[in-house]
C-alpha cells in the first residue's frame, strides 16, 4: 500500500521519460554526429551545399564507391603516425597517476592522522595552487626547462602534471582518510602492525574505492590535458589532445580535417568505455568521500 502511495501518476511518469529521452539524445547528439561524420569525406561531412550530403553520403560514393570510408582513420593513424601520440599519451598517463596516487596517498594519510595545526594550512596553500590555471604554473617550469635541456621530453611533462594534480590527489585522499576511524589505525597497532603495516594492510583495503576514483580523475586530468602538453612536449613526442590541434592548424590541406575529426573519435570512444565499466567504483567512491552527517 505504501508503495502506491508514494508511485508517480502515469503522466508525470510519461513526461519525466519524454524529457530524459530528449536529453539523452541532446547530449549524444554532438558525438554520435561526431562518429557518423568520421567515415565520410570532407566534402560530404562538411557540405556546404546541402547539409544531407553528410547523411547520404554522395561525395563519399563517387570517390570512394561506398557510403562508408576509413579514409580518416587510416590517414591520422597511419599516415600521421597518430599511434605515436596514442602510445606517448599511455605513458604520461600511466606514470602520472602511479606517481600521484603514490606520494598522494602517503601524504594525504599523514595529514589526516596528523596532529599539529601545520596540516590544515598545508592543505590549504595546496588548495591555492590547485585553483590557479595551470599555464600559469607552467611559466616558471620553461626556463628551467630550457636552460637544462629537459624540454620537450614525456618526463618533462609526467614532472609537470604531478606538480600540477598532486594537490587534488592530496585533498581528494584527505577526505577519504577523514572518514576512516582512527581506531583501526590503533587497533592494528595494538596487535603488533608498525604505522606503515597499519597503513598498507587495513586502512588502504578499507579506502579502496576511493583509490580508483582518485586515480580515474588524475587520468582524465592528464589524459584531456592540451595546455601543458602543448607547451612541454615537441613535436615529435605530442600527446593525442595536442596532435588533433596539429591536424587543424593544417586545413589547407585536403583531407587533414577528416584526420581531426577521425583522432577525436579516437580519442573520445576509450573515455565513454572507461567511464561506464568504472562507473559504480566511480559512485561508490565520490559517495565513501562525502561527508557525513
Amino acid at each position: 500500500m505504501a508503495s502506491k502511495a508514494f508511485r508517480k501518476p502515469l503522466p508525470l511518469q510519461a513526461l519525466l521519460i519524454f524529457f530524459l529521452v530528449v536529453w539523452v539524445v541532446m547530449a549524444a547528439f554532438p558525438f554520435l554526429w561526431t562518429v557518423w561524420g568520421s567515415f565520410k569525406v570532407e566534402g560530404d561531412f562538411f557540405s556546404k551545399a546541402d547539409w544531407a550530403n553528410a547523411i547520404f553520403g554522395t561525395r563519399t560514393r563517387a570517390e570512394t564507391g561506398d557510403l562508408f570510408t576509413g579514409q580518416g582513420y587510416y590517414g591520422a593513424w597511419v599516415q600521421e603516425e597518430f599511434w605515436r601520440a596514442a602510445l606517448n599519451t599511455l605513458i604520461v598517463c600511466a606514470a602520472t597517476v602511479m606517481i600521484s596516487l603514490t606520494f598522494g596517498t602517503l601524504g594525504a594519510y599523514a595529514l589526516s592522522r596528523s596532529t599539529y595545526r601545520y596540516a590544515f594550512w598545508f592543505l590549504i596553500i595546496a588548495l591555492i595552487f590547485r585553483a590557479m590555471p595551470p599555464i600559469t604554473l607552467v611559466s616558471g617550469y620553461l626556463p628551467v626547462f630550457f636552460d637544462w635541456n629537459l624540454w620537450g621530453h614525456l618526463p618533462t611533462a609526467i614532472i609537470v602534471l604531478v606538480a600540477i594534480n598532486q594537490p587534488f590527489t592530496l585533498w581528494m585522499l584527505h577526505s577519504f582518510f577523514n572518514n576512516i576511524p582512527k581506531d583501526l589505525d590503533e587497533s592494528a597497532m595494538v596487535d603488533g602492525c608498525t604505522r606503515f603495516q597499519a597503513f598498507r594492510h587495513v586502512i588502504v583495503p578499507v579506502m579502496w574505492p576511493g583509490v580508483i576514483t582518485t586515480a580515474l580523475f588524475s587520468f582524465l586530468l592528464a589524459y584531456n590535458d592540451f595546455a601543458i602538453t602543448a607547451l612541454v612536449l615537441s613535436k615529435e613526442n605530442q600527446t593525442m589532445v595536442p596532435k588533433i590541434a596539429s591536424f587543424l592548424g593544417t586545413t589547407q590541406t585536403k583531407g587533414n580535417v577528416m584526420f581531426a575529426v577521425a583522432a577525436v573519435v579516437s580519442v573520445t570512444a576509450p573515455l565513454f568505455v572507461m567511464i561506464m565499466f568504472f562507473q559504480r567504483q566511480i559512485v561508490s567512491g565520490l559517495t565513501a568521500g562525502a561527508v557525513k552527517g
